[in-house]
C-alpha cells in the first residue's frame, strides 16, 4: 500500500485533480469497488495507458490509494479523504452565502432609503 502524503495536498490541487471527467468516473467506479487499472480500461473508452495516468494524478493527491493483490494493483477510493474535501467545499459555500445574504440586506437597505426620499 502506498502511504497516504504526510502534508494533505490542498483543497485546490484536489479539486483540479477532479477537473477531468474521466478521472471523475475513475474515481466514482473506485468508490463502489476497489478496481485494478486493467479493469477500469475494460469499462471505459479510455486505453489502459490513460487509465494509468488518471490514477497517478489521484494517487498524488490523495484521493485514491493501491494496494497490491498477487500480481494485481488494486486501487480504491479514501472515502476519508473525500470527505475532507466536501468539508472544506461547503465551508466556502457558506462564506458565500453569508456574504450574499450581507450584500441582500444592504441593497434592501439601499432600496428602502431611495424609495424614501433619503
Amino acid at each position: 500500500m502506498r502511504p497516504v502524503p504526510a502534508a494533505p495536498p490542498s483543497p485546490v490541487a484536489r479539486c483540479a485533480a477532479l477537473a477531468d471527467e474521466t478521472r471523475w468516473e475513475v474515481l466514482r467506479r473506485l468508490g463502489q469497488e476497489p478496481l485494478s487499472a486493467s479493469e477500469l480500461a475494460e469499462t471505459m473508452p479510455v486505453s489502459r495507458q490513460a487509465i494509468a495516468r488518471h490514477l497517478g494524478v489521484l494517487l498524488e493527491v490523495g484521493l485514491v490509494e493501491q494496494a497490491r493483490e498477487g500480481r494485481q494493483v488494486r486501487y480504491r477510493a479514501l472515502g476519508q479523504q473525500l470527505t475532507r474535501l466536501a468539508r472544506d467545499l461547503e465551508t466556502v459555500g457558506r462564506a458565500w452565502e453569508q456574504r450574499l445574504d450581507r450584500l441582500r440586506v444592504m441593497a434592501e437597505e439601499q432600496a428602502g432609503r431611495d424609495s424614501s426620499g433619503g
